[in-house]
């Protein structure tokens, strides 16, 4: 399998640990994110969307972070971080999408705001922040009160819904989450982070963040 991506991107970043802790064998194929590389026609012939990351395997195209995970999995039966039980497998689904559809774009707000704007010598739009921060408390809110009860979001082990879901946060400190109120989301980014396949992902040396 060929999976091309930039580790620096939350998603990219979701599918190079991801697949470190299924043990998942693949060629990493760099596409540069900052460069634009991902808008070359070269690029967009395996993914019109214009987004990393995407996975080539034979003659199969695959678009999307977490249905990579997932195809993954299944491929390499690495049934132990994505159950085939029927609710197990459906409640890790349900955090896949969320994580997608809602998640994702509140933390990726201050990412950019916080992170890639200044990196850029851009000016962080505080409006922006603003508005965007009642939807991220309410959404940190349902993953605290899951992580109340769980060390996990599924079952008793880390899945590829922890992964997927961690992701967003991946650099939260410089994202300047504001995580204060949520002892059990906090608990729980420090077990993903304790993860190897985390620690082997660490994004931080290639921005040049300490």
């Amino acid at each position: 399998m060929k999976v091309y991506l930039d580790p620096c991107t939350v998603n990219c970043r979701k599918i190079v640990a991801g697949f470190h802790l299924m043990d998942t064998p693949y060629e990493p194929m760099k596409v540069d994110y900052f460069a634009g590389e991902f808008k070359r026609p070269e690029y967009l012939a395996i993914n019109p969307n214009a987004s990393l990351p995407a996975l080539v395997d034979d003659d199969f195209v695959l678009w999307e972070s977490n249905a990579i995970l997932q195809y993954a999995a299944d491929k390499h039966q690495r049934h132990d971080y994505y159950p085939t039980d029927l609710k197990t497998r459906a409640d890790i689904n349900r955090w896949l999408l969320w994580e997608a559809n809602q998640w994702f774009p509140a933390c990726y707000v201050y990412l950019v705001e916080n992170l890639v704007k200044p990196f850029l010598k851009q000016e962080t739009d505080a409006g922006a922040l603003a508005a965007n921060e009642p939807k991220f408390h309410q959404l940190a809110a349902i993953l605290d009160d899951r992580l109340a009860k769980h060390d996990w979001l599924v079952g008793d082990k880390v899945t590829i819904a922890d992964i997927a879901c961690a992701a967003p946060m991946h650099l939260h400190m410089y994202q300047k989450l504001p995580l204060d109120g949520y002892p059990n989301l906090r608990a729980w980014m420090n077990r993903v982070e304790a993860l190897p396949c985390w620690k082997e992902s660490d994004v931080r040396p290639l921005l040049g963040l300490q």
